[in-house]
């Protein structure tokens, strides 16, 4: 059974506080909105916990795009904290604050009254950002089509985690172990994953793991 994005959160004030617990992929982004949109008008700042957060694709970044959305449409300005594990890390790879990838700014003083510039160069730098990461994928999708199905989910493991292609090998390998599953089965859940259904959750929970210990 798939691990499905929950958004929990109340209102303190003017405040809305919630806390996503799950993962960030392929549909994360249509539970978001209808979180947002369930928010009363009198809201004022919308604050997010993303500690519960454990695992996030290129969605997340969708996630991410959806608030800053959220912003521009509201005049509401929005914050995350608590990032850890395996999304801060993504966060690190596509340069974005690891402490809360909203800020407008790394050193500028909080505005606690008033939104972030909604066409500020950082939200533009990263809406590029994403386009370019989505072109990645699409032409990371075309150029593996070809390959064996292992040598695609090695691939993806590597333009995603940042590893070598020994590593890659090690994480699939030791998923595959730890879940009594074959090999090319763990390989086929991790290349339909790209634009499909998640991996189960056992697996995820193996890669995961496995990428902990080969990755760190």
């Amino acid at each position: 059974m798939l691990s499905a994005l929950v958004i929990d959160g109340h209102v303190d004030g003017r405040r809305a506080l919630l806390a996503p617990q799950g993962e960030l992929v392929h549909g994360c982004a249509d539970i978001l909105a209808k979180a947002l949109a369930g928010l009363s008008a009198d809201v004022r700042r919308v604050e997010l916990d993303m500690s519960g957060v454990t695992f996030m694709d290129t969605a997340g970044l969708q996630f991410l795009e959806l608030l800053e959305d959220h912003t521009r449409r509201t005049g509401v300005p929005v914050a995350t904290s608590g990032w850890g594990g395996q999304p801060r890390r993504i966060l690190e790879l596509t340069g974005l604050d690891t402490t809360d990838p909203l800020r407008a700014a790394p050193d500028a003083p909080v505005d606690r009254e008033r939104p972030s510039p909604a066409h500020s160069p950082v939200a533009l730098e990263r809406a590029e950002l994403l386009t370019l990461l989505q072109q990645e994928i699409e032409q990371l999708r075309r150029a593996i089509a070809s390959r064996p199905v292992i040598d695609q989910a090695r691939g993806i493991l590597m333009a995603v985690h940042a590893c070598t292609s020994d590593q890659a090998w090690d994480i699939l390998r030791d998923a595959s172990q730890h879940t009594n599953t074959k090999l090319r089965t763990v390989a086929e859940a991790i290349t339909t994953s790209v634009d499909g259904p998640t991996p189960p959750e056992e697996l995820r929970t193996a890669l995961r793991g496995a990428i902990a210990r080969h990755v760190g």
